[in-house]
């Protein structure tokens, strides 16, 4: 429970907003502009408390604050409340034949109360992304900031608490108790961001009570560079992607796969960037983030092989800092290989074969993301068509996440559901299938007694003309 709010458990205020989405007052267009026009003016009146939020949890500067959070979070916004009108209309569909005369409809109606489980390393865009689709949808939604980012969550429940009534849109603060008792309440959607296992928890919760569920996990998300690529602009992006968040991004390059006959230069053209971009030493960088956690620190830490090293290595656990580090002559069998890295910690591979090193990767879970640079468009055309993930780049890493307009989600245990833009909105609101018939026709054929002809018209109807 926030300390915004009341001593209201979080089951009472769960059947407050069971009461408040009963009297349709979300269901209005103009409830729910008005709704996105408070989430929009609620962050950029405090955009500098979040700053110093995000500063304080993991040592975020202002800069990536807002190219990675708020930037992602306003365009959200915006993209809803200019299509909330597109996206409400009932959408007409086409009937066969045998419905004629009739008229089809798709209504989209709000599910009712959401959960959105939020996960630490983007505390407040992985809350609001989700939540824009959930106001436009109409629904009410209870949320769970991550314990971990402590001064994010304290922030969100703290500017939530001053522009939403708890009966609509409520923060509930804590740990691991706290999110058992909301997965133990009746939902009608959960939406959650964090680990797979973690969502393996979150999905078995639901499926006592058939709650549907959006899952946005996580993986080993790969980067290709082949022997065509721009080895300068592949290192540059390569290395602002992985060390955005000090590595700590779901959709962030987990390990580099590079064709043999560039992979030395590509090596040093690396090392050369984490010095442009961070400096001499990282450690002194005003952009450069820290890790959540000692437990994290200490995980990752342990995943760096001495004797691998090309790069890097530093760590100072007082200060929660890794060092960017490069890992040279890994196998599929290190144990840096074996779990997601989610940390400033790049394994590298070389390879010979790109059809061979696809199918290598595709042994694997398919991760949430993908990348490849190269010139080649048969390359190209190869890691769209053969290769699974969720979604991805060519010549670039990360972006596909900035765009409201491409859905966003994982595939396998990467994931379950996706969202972004107009596909948020649809992710909240259920497609209600509507048909009104006419009153003044209708089919004889239909009705018993069944006859041999009244059988042979409705096949002459089905062969014949077809579907509309």
């Amino acid at each position: 429970m926030t300390s915004d709010q009341s001593s209201e458990s979080t089951s009472e205020i769960f059947k407050k907003q069971k009461t408040f989405f009963a009297s349709n007052k979300t269901r209005s267009k103009e409830f729910r502009l008005q709704m996105l026009e408070k989430l929009e003016q609620m962050l950029l009146k405090n955009q500098n408390g979040i700053v110093k939020a995000l500063g304080q949890d993991l040592k975020k500067s202002a800069h990536e604050t807002w190219m990675t959070e708020l930037c992602i979070c306003l365009e959200e916004i915006r993209l809803a409340k200019k299509n909330l009108s597109c996206w409400m209309k009932p959408k007409k569909v086409r009937a066969p034949l045998i419905l004629w005369p009739s008229r089809s409809r798709i209504i989209y109606d709000p599910l009712g109360i959401v959960l959105i489980i939020g996960p630490w390393n983007y505390p407040l865009q992985l809350i609001i992304a989700p939540l824009v689709g959930a106001i436009a949808a109409g629904d009410c939604a209870l949320i769970k900031p991550s314990e971990l980012a402590s001064e994010t969550a304290k922030t969100l429940s703290h500017i939530f608490a001053e522009t939403f009534a708890q009966e609509y849109i409520a923060v509930i603060e804590g740990g691991i108790p706290e999110t058992t008792a909301l997965l133990d309440l009746k939902f009608d959607h959960i939406f959650f961001t964090g680990s797979t296992m973690v969502g393996r928890i979150v999905m078995q919760a639901a499926a006592k009570n058939l709650i549907p569920v959006t899952l946005e996990l996580g993986g080993k998300s790969p980067v290709i560079v082949d022997e065509t690529a721009d080895l300068d602009l592949s290192a540059k992006r390569i290395i602002w992607g992985k060390l955005i968040n000090a590595g700590q991004t779901c959709v962030g390059p987990d390990y580099l796969l590079v064709h043999e006959s560039v992979s030395e230069l590509l090596f040093e053209k690396m090392r050369q960037q984490i010095q442009m971009q961070f400096g001499e030493n990282t450690q002194n960088s005003d952009s450069y983030g820290r890790i959540i956690n000692k437990r994290n620190f200490d995980r990752l830490t342990k995943l760096i092989e001495p004797s691998k090293i090309y790069f890097g290595g530093r760590h100072d656990s007082q200060d929660l800092f890794i060092e960017p580090t490069i890992l040279k002559n890994i196998s599929w069998t290190d144990a840096v290989m074996k779990e997601e890295i989610f940390g400033p910690i790049l394994p590298v591979m070389t390879y010979k074969n790109l059809v061979q090193t696809f199918s290598e990767i595709n042994t694997y879970p398919k991760p949430l993301s993908a990348y490849l640079f190269s010139r080649s468009i048969s390359h190209q055309k190869l890691f769209q068509n053969n290769l699974a993930f969720g979604g991805g780049c060519i010549n670039d890493v990360l972006a596909h996440i900035g765009n409201p307009h491409l859905p966003f989600g994982g595939v396998g245990e990467s994931g379950m559901g996706h969202y972004h833009g107009h596909h948020s909105f649809l992710v909240f609101s259920h497609s209600k299938s509507v048909i009104k018939r006419s009153k003044y026709f209708d089919l004889k054929a239909r009705y018993a007694p069944f006859t041999a002809k009244k059988t042979a018209f409705i096949k002459w109807i089905t062969n014949t003309l077809g579907a509309p």
